[in-house]
């Protein structure tokens, strides 16, 4: 995303913007599918007061977890795709 030496134009850093906010966004989404399919149920239905308590403690750990995961991985990915920098002075070894 940076130019040899230089700074980031405009599209770039629009580029940068639009992934961090589609990382948060599908990140939010994904812990929020998550808390919902875990502890939905202690949510939604009686059960036992115990079964209740750990149904929403491991959707309150889970979802937390599950958002820093896809948060990271999103970016990290947007961050390995983009061109490499070129390397003035070398040659191609076929010329």
């Amino acid at each position: 995303m940076e130019t040899y030496g230089g700074r980031r134009n405009k599209a770039e850093q629009d580029a940068i913007t639009v992934e961090i906010g589609y990382a948060l966004c599908s990140a939010l989404f994904a812990a929020a599918v998550l808390f919902g399919a875990v502890a939905g149920p202690a949510l939604l239905f009686e059960l036992p007061g115990t079964v209740e308590k750990l149904l929403l403690r491991i959707g309150l750990t889970i979802a937390p977890l599950v958002f820093v995961a896809r948060v990271i991985s999103v970016l990290v990915r947007f961050r390995q795709q983009r061109p490499q920098p070129s390397q003035p002075g070398r040659t191609n070894p076929d010329s």
